[in-house]
């Protein structure tokens, strides 16, 4: 690892512990390929979770405009890695939002930065999904919000029940999305599906 790279305290507990993990798998740590082994996964791992230690008002950063006419605003197929909470594996997949402006749009970017702050976190897709409708309709003030997200899950395919051509699809909808089946449909339309 380069001399120039700042490695947190906290990033050093971290690999701390990778480094015993190692160990009980029976492995020895100081084998050439596994010495530098527990700092950069350590690195990794800290920021796989940046999720918590960023702020959502910072994301957004005032990149919330006036606007009034849009009926419907989607950004489709927003991809994202996330970390399983039950098993600490990789699930990955795209997010899907669409919102009905009340008068504000936000920057088409900072909605794939608020699904990372949310996916970069110990996670359950269902929950994720969630986070991401709940806080866009509250930032937004939006008429209506809905998001889908498909994710493919390491936990089903390399450990468990092996299937490795499963995704999950999870959907979840605030304000005149929950209400109107016409508005629903008219989102799965723009996404093509």
């Amino acid at each position: 690892m380069s001399q120039d790279i700042q490695v947190t305290d906290t990033e050093k507990k971290i690999a701390g512990h990778i480094s015993e993990i190692i160990k009980l798998l029976g492995e020895d740590v100081n084998r050439q390929g596994l010495v530098r082994t527990p700092l950069r996964a350590a690195r990794a791992l800290y920021y796989a979770t940046r999720g918590y230690r960023q702020d959502p008002d910072a994301i957004i950063n005032q990149a919330i405009f006036t606007h009034d006419g849009s009926r419907m605003v989607v950004v489709k197929d927003i991809e994202f890695y996330s970390l399983c909470e039950h098993h600490i594996l990789p699930f990955y997949g795209h997010v899907s939002i669409g919102y009905i402006p009340h008068g504000n749009t936000i920057g088409l970017s900072k909605l794939a930065r608020i699904v990372d702050f949310f996916a970069r976190r110990l996670q359950v897709q269902e929950r994720l999904t969630a986070q991401i409708c709940h806080l866009v309709a509250d930032k937004l003030n939006a008429e209506g919000v809905i998001v889908e997200c498909t994710a493919h899950h390491l936990c089903m395919k390399m450990r468990g029940v092996e299937k490795q051509d499963s995704t999950t699809t999870t959907v979840e909808v605030d304000g005149l999305f929950a209400d109107s089946a016409e508005l629903r449909s008219d989102f799965f339309r723009a996404l093509g599906r």
